[in-house]
C-alpha cells in the first residue's frame, strides 16, 4: 500500500478508542512501531501496554519517544474525538507529519479489500461482530476492525491474510463511514444521534444516503426494513431486506425460548435453515443474527456453517453481557446510550424474566446528546421498575448550561428515580433488594462493573 510504504512507527492520537485500538493492534501486527495517547486509563489502554504498545496520558510533547518524532517515517493517526488544540496533533501538524483521521487510514487499509461493512446508529457492533464470528468459524475466514471486544476472541482486531474478506464496523460519527469502499454494506438502524454533528436528522439520513451509494458496483446492501432513506445506488448493486419477524428477504420464524436461549429457523431468498440457536440471549440478538448471517449467505458462508457457529457466539463485552446468573439475581451489563437502545435491551430483559423486579443504572453519555434527547431517555428509563441515575459522562464535550441529569430525572415517571454518585453506587443497590440488575451507558460505567459484580455476589452470599 505506497501510503504507508516509507512507514516505520504510528503514533495515535487518541490509542484508547475502540477503533482507534483496533488500528494500532494492525499496525503493530504488521511489525511496526507504536505508541499513542489517551486522556485517561482505562480497561483498553490497559490491554494494549500489556501488549507493548506503549500509551501515555498527557499531551505535552515531552511524553513523545523520539523515535515518532521524525516526519519522514512516522504516520500519526487521530480521532476527531480528541480537541484540535491538543498539544501533540497541533506540533504534528505544523511539521507536516502524515496525519489521517482514524477513518482514513482505515478506508486506505481496506480499499483492496472485499470489504463488508455494518453501519447503523445502533446495532453495529453486534452485527459485525457476529459476522465476523460467522467469518471465521467459516472456510472462509476474515480480517476484521470491530467496535467492541469479542469474547470469543478477546480482542477487537482479528487478522487473516488469507482471506480476501474485511469486516468493518462503519462508523457514522463525524461522516466516517463515508471513507469506505464497501462491496456488501448493512444498515441497522438510522435513529436521530450525534446532531452535535449532523445538525438535523434530514442531514444524517443523506449520511447514510451517501454510505449505501459507497457500495461498489455489483455489491449487495441490507438494509433493515422500513427505513427512511431514498437509497441511491452504483450499477448492479443488490438490495435486500431483513427483519426480527416481519416478512423481509431475511426474518426468522418459529422462534422459542429453550434454557434462556432463542432457537429459530431463518428465512432466507433460497429457503428455510431450520434449527439455529442462539449462544447469547435477547431477542434482539435474534434479529442481530438474522442481520449477520445475510452478510455471511451472500459472501458464500453455508447454512451448515451458520448453525454450527451461531451456538458457538459468546457475545461482545459490554452488550447484554451477563455477569451474575442465579434463580434469584441477574446483572447484566450494556452499552445501550440511546433511547432506542435502552427500550430494545429493556425489552429483551422484560421477555427472559417476565415476574421480576428489574432495577437500572444509567450514566448519561453526552451533554449535547442528554440535552437533544431528554424526552425520550425519560420514557425508555420509565420501563425499568427503578433508577439509579449518575451524572453525565462528557466524553469530548464541555458543559452546556442547564445540562445535567437533573432533566432525564424530571422526565421518568411512575418508577422510584434517584440521582446518585460513583460511590454510593454500590450501597444504593442492595438498599431495596434486587432481581435484576442492568448497568447501562457508553461513558466509564465499565470501571463499575466489577465493583458492581462483588457487592451483588457479597449480597446473594449472605441471602
Amino acid at each position: 500500500m505506497r501510503v504507508f510504504e516509507n512507514i516505520k512507527q504510528v503514533y495515535f492520537v487518541g490509542i484508547g478508542g475502540i477503533g482507534m485500538s483496533a488500528l494500532a493492534r494492525y499496525f503493530f501486527l504488521k511489525g511496526m512501531a507504536v505508541a499513542g495517547y489517551d486522556k485517561t486509563p482505562s480497561v483498553i489502554t490497559d490491554a494494549l501496554q500489556s501488549e507493548g504498545i506503549p500509551v501515555v496520558f498527557s499531551d505535552e510533547l515531552n511524553q513523545v519517544k523520539s523515535r515518532f518524532l521524525n516526519p519522514g517515517n512516522t504516520l500519526v493517526v487521530y480521532t476527531p474525538a480528541v480537541e484540535a488544540s491538543h498539544k501533540q496533533l497541533v506540533f504534528f501538524r505544523q511539521q507536516n507529519f502524515q496525519v489521517l483521521k482514524r477513518s482514513q487510514a482505515l478506508g486506505l487499509i481496506t480499499s483492496g479489500s472485499n470489504a463488508v461493512c455494518v453501519a447503523g446508529t445502533h446495532g453495529k457492533t453486534t452485527i459485525s461482530t457476529l459476522t465476523t464470528h460467522l467469518f471465521t468459524q467459516s472456510n472462509l475466514g476474515c480480517t476484521a476492525f470491530l467496535g467492541g471486544i469479542s469474547k470469543n476472541y478477546n480482542t477487537n482486531f482479528l487478522w487473516n491474510g488469507q482471506s480476501p474478506f474485511t469486516v468493518l464496523e462503519a462508523d457514522e460519527f463525524d461522516r466516517s463511514f463515508l471513507t469506505l469502499s464497501p462491496h456488501t454494506a448493512l444498515v441497522s438502524s438510522v435513529d436521530s444521534d450525534h446532531l452535535d454533528i449532523y445538525g438535523n436528522r434530514e442531514s444524517l439520513l443523506e449520511a447514510f444516503q451517501a454510505f449505501g451509494n459507497k457500495v461498489v458496483e455489483g455489491g449487495n446492501l441490507i438494509v433493515k426494513k422500513g427505513l427512511p432513506v431514498n437509497w441511491k445506488l452504483n450499477k448492479g448493486v443488490r438490495v435486500y431486506t431483513y427483519a426480527l419477524t416481519d416478512t423481509a428477504d431475511f426474518y426468522a420464524t418459529d422462534i422459542e425460548i429453550v434454557d434462556n436461549l432463542y432457537r429459530f429457523t431463518l428465512v432466507t431468498p433460497n429457503g428455510l435453515i431450520s434449527d439455529l440457536t442462539m449462544g447469547i440471549p435477547g431477542l434482539l440478538n435474534v434479529e442481530n443474527a438474522v442481520a449477520a448471517s445475510a452478510l455471511a449467505l451472500l459472501n458464500g458462508v453455508s447454512p451448515d456453517e451458520i448453525r454450527i457457529a451461531l451456538p458457538l457466539f459468546s457475545g461482545i463485552s459490554r452488550r447484554f453481557d451477563v455477569h451474575i446468573n442465579t434463580p434469584s439475581l441477574i446483572y447484566i451489563d450494556d452499552y445501550a446510550h440511546h433511547p432506542e437502545e435502552i427500550k430494545a435491551t429493556l425489552r429483551s430483559v422484560r421477555a427472559l424474566y417476565p415476574n421480576y423486579k428489574i432495577t437500572g443504572i444509567f450514566q448519561p453519555h453526552l451533554y449535547s446528546r442528554t440535552r437533544d434527547f431528554v424526552e425520550g431517555f425519560g420514557e425508555s428509563l420509565s420501563g425499568l421498575d427503578e433508577l439509579l441515575l449518575m451524572d453525565i459522562y462528557p466524553a469530548r464535550e464541555l458543559p452546556i448550561k442547564g445540562v445535567t441529569s437533573e432533566i432525564i430525572l424530571k422526565e421518568v415517571k411512575n418508577i422510584p428515580a434517584r440521582i446518585c454518585t460513583r460511590n454510593e453506587l454500590t450501597e444504593s443497590l442492595v438498599f431495596n433488594p434486587p432481581q435484576v440488575v442492568i448497568s447501562m451507558g457508553a461513558g466509564d460505567i465499565d470501571r463499575e462493573v466489577e465493583k458492581i459484580k462483588i457487592k451483588l455476589t457479597s449480597f446473594l452470599n449472605k441471602k
